[in-house]
């Protein structure tokens, strides 16, 4: 008596087709041994415009990307220098200089929008560390050998390096064709402040003034490089490169020191540029305060010497803000609140 053939039980069936299916991935993914042919979901990795896309041979570098990623359609950015002693909290603290900063950002009037046009830029990994976790537009600034992570007292050696670092990687922005609004992290924003900039173009850099003197077009203004537009052009690149090319004949000058004494000895006219000094009554710090809550866009901590006396002074002047902001009363008048920690850091 003839018996049917016996069927293979289905866990043969099964065997042979998680073979077929291996084989399969096998000759999809090729040769390499990142991918594991029995795993059907490949690993996912988690990356900006700027990092992992983009190899080192690539004709165009991470500094490349990160401008164009952050610039406004007129090539035009904002630009930021950070460090840890900025943007990392202390075991004392509950706040940061860097986040004091982004609070005046989301206070401001019509200056939310301008966080996707600001690129942070890192000198060291704390402070890039923190500028990705705020998911911000972020470039890391390598200096080899240097440590720039600490607070760096004003005028101190450490102090000084980090801001020759910074004006040369800002005139390799303006060769890149860029033109930026440069500003510290100390500067509060409480308005966008290119409504208060001149629009003609043929200006070249128009720079906040410790001290307005009344004259836009006088060069016997004292400028403070804490925040400046300057746009890309022949005339600005040779201005940075005359100005950076200094750094190593003025000793015990901070950067904007030089750049004082090349403006009074004639660089504007020998470089055929125009130079607007900006009034206080719209760019406005604690050297010389403008009153005029209706028409001030920024506010500076300088004259101050230290982060901490910086971050109170300036918490409280955001809360002056605020209550400007909230008030329903029209004839209400407003003051900026005295900026004590920063007059009492100079005393020690």
């Amino acid at each position: 008596m003839d018996f049917p053939p016996k069927k293979p039980p289905l866990i043969t069936y099964g065997f042979l087709l998680l073979f077929m299916i291996a084989s399969f991935l096998l000759i999809v993914s090729g040769p390499s041994s990142s991918m594991n042919p029995l795993v059907f979901f490949p690993q996912c990795y988690r990356s900006n415009s700027v990092e992992l896309l983009h190899s080192v041979d690539d004709a165009r570098d991470e500094l490349d990307f990160a401008l164009e990623k952050a610039a406004m359609a007129n090539k035009t950015i904002v630009i930021a220098v950070i460090n840890k002693a900025y943007a990392d909290q202390g075991v004392k603290d509950d706040t940061t200089m860097l986040d004091v900063f982004l609070s005046s950002f989301w206070m401001g009037e019509d200056t939310r929008r301008l966080l996707d046009h600001l690129l942070l830029v890192a000198v060291d990994q704390t402070s890039y560390d923190r500028c990705r976790f705020q998911r911000l537009n972020c470039f890391k600034l390598e200096t080899e050998g240097v440590d720039f992570g600490g607070e760096k007292l004003y005028m101190s050696d450490e102090f000084n390096k980090m801001m020759w670092r910074r004006t040369l990687f800002l005139l390799d922005v303006l060769k890149r064709g860029y033109s930026f609004i440069f500003t510290d992290t100390d500067v509060m924003w409480v308005r966008n402040p290119f409504s208060k900039l001149s629009k003609d173009e043929t200006e070249d850099l128009q720079i906040s003034t410790d001290h307005f003197n009344g004259n836009p077009w006088s060069a016997s203004n004292p400028i403070n490089t804490g925040f400046y537009f300057i746009r890309s052009n022949n005339r600005t690149i040779a201005l940075f490169h005359k100005w950076y090319s200094m750094r190593n004949d003025t000793s015990g000058q901070k950067e904007q020191d030089v750049l004082v004494n090349l403006i009074r000895a004639g660089v504007i006219p020998q470089l055929n540029l125009k130079v607007r000094f900006l009034n206080t009554l719209f760019f406005s710090g604690f050297c010389q305060r403008s009153n005029d809550f209706k028409q001030v866009s920024t506010v500076h901590a300088n004259c101050c010497r230290t982060i901490v006396a910086k971050i109170g002074d300036l918490r409280a002047t955001l809360g002056d803000w605020k209550r400007f902001r909230t008030s329903t009363n029209a004839s209400e008048i407003f003051w900026w609140s005295d900026h004590v920690r920063c007059k009492r850091s100079w005393k020690h």
